[in-house]
């Protein structure tokens, strides 16, 4: 057993975990301080409350992640493999929050864990990379899409008689329930991710032989993701939060609303770490077509889509530079 190598995989899980509190502390608060539902301190206070209790039932998505996707045996390389993984998700959040977009940190770390896996010549699990990672990937946003601008032509509609001040109003109100959702799903599924790695490296770290989490696990990387989620991720708020489109507060709710029920389905029923990041901006786009669809700014969707395109292979390949200089550093 490596007892100084799985102090500093876990140790880069925990900051993995804090990146991704910060880059997609957006995902949850930005709808709602667009619109002035919230103010920003007590957006990132509720969201990482509500995302220290979400990551706590995501139990699924953790097994999921741990040992759906890569199969490692108990040797020193294979807790290299999860450091270098990690590595390369981190590198990959940092890159895309330095320019403001809002990629996946879930698709960077899965990335990060193939990339990594494949530089060693290990086996990649490819049925659970299609079924698990590939197929919901390219579901999640086309349903927050369509689902979002359902959601809000159904608003539109039961709410056309009613006094537009009025309106919006009450919808500030509603949206600090739906971005308290919207970051309780980021939990059960953000913070899931980070647990099943730790799980991963303690398995074949040797210090335990199967994938349940311990519960200090749940306790650190809850702590972690809540603490980044803190400390904000103002770059790519402002992306989703009016670049793509100026929302107001029942717009908001419809895209918060929307996400936060993918989130929830996907987790609960099918296990699938799907990314919050493609979620929520698709359920943006969707609400934000019902204006009319010139009044996405597609532009910058397009851009966001080819950060999505990039982002797996793109954390791949630092997470397998990362393997092979790590590799010859510790022989």
């Amino acid at each position: 057993m490596d007892q100084v190598g799985i102090i500093v995989v876990i140790l880069t899980a925990m900051g993995f975990s804090y990146t991704n509190g910060f880059h997609d502390a957006a995902n949850a608060i930005a709808t709602s301080v667009s619109t002035r539902a919230l103010t920003p301190r007590v957006a990132l206070v509720m969201a990482a409350v509500f995302n220290l209790i979400g990551s706590f039932l995501g139990g699924g998505v953790a097994k999921t992640v741990g040992s759906g996707i890569v199969e490692l045996d108990t040797t020193k390389s294979s807790l290299t493999i999860v450091f270098a993984g990690l590595i390369g998700a981190i590198l990959w959040n940092l890159l895309t929050w330095y320019f403001g977009l809002p990629s996946s940190s879930s698709h960077a770390l899965i990335g990060g864990l193939v990339g990594a896996a494949l530089a060693s010549s290990s086996t990649v699990l490819w049925h659970g990379v299609y079924d698990k990672v590939v197929i919901p990937m390219v579901l999640s946003p086309i349903v927050g899409l369509i689902l979002g601008y359902l959601v809000m032509l159904a608003i539109l509609w039961l709410f056309r008689k009613a006094a537009p001040g009025r309106v919006s109003r009450g919808f500030r109100v509603a949206q600090s329930v739906s971005a308290a959702a919207m970051s309780l799903g980021h939990g059960i599924q953000d913070a899931a991710k980070t647990m099943g790695v730790v799980v991963l490296a303690l398995v074949v770290g040797g210090f335990q032989t199967d994938f349940d989490i311990p519960v200090w696990v749940f306790f650190v990387t809850a702590l972690s993701i809540a603490l980044g989620t803190y400390s904000g991720g103002w770059r790519i708020m402002r992306t989703l939060g009016r670049r793509i489109i100026e929302l107001d507060p029942p717009h908001g709710f419809a895209a918060e609303a929307t996400a936060a029920s993918v989130l929830f389905v996907a987790a609960i029923q099918f296990q699938a770490p799907i990314s919050t990041t493609h979620t929520i901006t698709s359920a943006i786009m969707g609400t934000g077509a019902t204006k009319r669809v010139s009044a996405v700014r597609w532009g910058v969707a397009g851009n966001i889509v080819s950060a999505w395109i990039f982002t797996i292979p793109g954390a791949g390949m630092a997470a397998a530079v990362t393997y092979w200089i790590s590799n010859l550093v510790v022989g």
